[in-house]
C-alpha cells in the first residue's frame, strides 16, 4: 500500500465539515456521491440524478433516505412523484427481472385485464422506486382489490392510480415484510368494523359516511378512544345540542384527550356530565303558584256547574 497518501489537484468544492464528519461516518458511497452532487449542481429532479450518477431510481431513492436521515437533505420526498421510465428500461429490466415478471402477470391476473404501458410504467415505479418487496406488492394488490369490491361492489377493480397512493402509504408506514402488511390489514379492518358500529350508533342508516365525518371517526379511533368513549361523546353531544354536530362531538373528544381521559370509566370518573342545580322556590312564589292554582279550579267548576 502507498503510504504517502493522497491529495486533490483541482479546483476547491468547500462543504462544511460536520456534513463531511456525517458523510465518512455513514460510510456509504451513494449517499456521499449524491451529496456532492447536489452541492456542486444544485438540485436536480430524480431522472438527471439517474443519469448522473448512473443510479437505478430505486438505488438514488435509498441513498436520498439516508441523506434525509443524517440530516443532510430536504424535499424530494417519495410521496411526489414516480419517476419517468422508458419502455426500453423496463423491457430490459423485465427481461431479466424474475421477480417483477411474476409481480405484472399477478397484477393482471387481480384486474382482470392487460395492463397498458402507463400501468406498466408505474407498477415498475412502485417495484423499483418505492422498494417494496415483490410478496408484499403481491399482497398490496389483492388488499386495494378487496377495498374497491367493498366500497364500490362486486366485480369493480381499483385504478393503477388507486394503487399507487396505497404504495405510498404503505412505504410512509414503513411495510416492507409479510408480516407488518397482515397487521396492517388488520388494523384497517378493525378501524372498519368500528366505524360502521359507530355509524349505525349515530342513526345514520341510509346513506354511508362522508370522507369527513369517516375522517372525524378516525382519527378518534387513533387517539385510542374506542366504540364506547365515542358514543359517550355522542351522547352528550345531542343531549346538549339535540343533534349529532361533528365538531362539538369533536371538541368533547378532544377535551378527553388533554386530560388523558379515554375509556368509559376513566370518563365517568374524570368528566362526569354537570347536573343542572335547581333553582329553590321562594315561600311567596310558591304560595302566589298555589292560589292561582285553587282559582283556576273553582273557575272550571263554575264554569261547567
Amino acid at each position: 500500500m502507498d503510504d504517502r497518501g493522497y491529495k486533490l489537484n483541482s479546483e476547491l468544492c468547500s462543504l462544511p465539515a460536520r456534513d463531511a464528519d456525517r458523510l465518512i461516518e455513514s460510510g456509504d458511497g451513494d449517499c456521499a456521491l449524491l451529496y456532492i452532487y447536489l452541492l456542486r449542481r444544485g438540485r436536480a429532479p430524480a431522472a438527471e440524478l439517474c443519469r448522473a450518477l448512473n443510479m437505478t431510481a430505486r438505488r438514488l431513492g435509498a441513498a436520498a433516505d439516508r441523506l434525509r436521515a443524517l440530516g443532510l437533505l430536504s424535499g424530494g420526498e417519495r410521496g411526489e412523484a414516480l419517476p419517468e421510465y422508458t419502455a426500453e428500461e423496463i423491457v430490459r429490466r423485465s427481461d431479466s427481472d424474475e421477480g417483477f415478471r411474476a409481480l405484472l402477470a399477478e397484477c393482471e391476473r387481480v384486474l382482470g385485464h392487460a395492463l397498458s404501458g402507463a400501468d406498466t410504467r408505474t407498477l415498475f415505479g412502485i417495484y423499483d422506486y418505492l422498494g417494496l418487496p415483490t410478496d408484499v406488492i403481491m399482497m398490496l394488490l389483492h388488499h386495494c382489490a378487496e377495498e374497491c369490491r367493498r366500497r364500490y361492489g362486486p366485480g369493480r377493480v381499483p385504478t393503477m392510480r388507486q394503487i399507487e397512493r396505497e404504495a405510498y402509504v404503505w412505504v410512509n408506514r414503513e411495510i416492507m415484510t409479510l408480516e407488518q402488511a397482515e397487521e396492517y390489514i388488520r388494523s384497517r379492518e378493525a378501524v372498519r368494523e368500528s366505524t360502521e358500529q359507530l355509524r349505525r350508533a349515530f342513526g345514520i342508516r341510509d346513506r354511508q359516511l362522508s370522507p369527513g365525518e369517516r375522517k372525524y371517526i378516525e382519527d378518534w379511533l387513533a387517539l385510542g378512544f374506542g366504540v364506547e368513549a365515542i358514543e359517550l361523546a355522542y351522547d352528550r353531544t345531542v343531549t346538549n345540542t339535540g343533534a349529532l354536530k361533528w365538531n362539538y362531538m369533536d371538541s368533547i373528544i378532544r377535551s378527553w384527550q388533554d386530560k388523558g381521559l379515554h375509556t368509559p370509566e376513566e370518563i365517568s370518573a374524570g368528566d362526569a356530565p354537570r347536573r343542572r342545580q335547581s333553582v329553590p322556590v321562594k315561600r311567596g312564589q310558591e304560595t302566589k303558584a298555589e292560589d292561582i292554582e285553587r282559582m283556576k279550579r273553582l273557575y272550571d267548576r263554575l264554569k261547567n256547574g
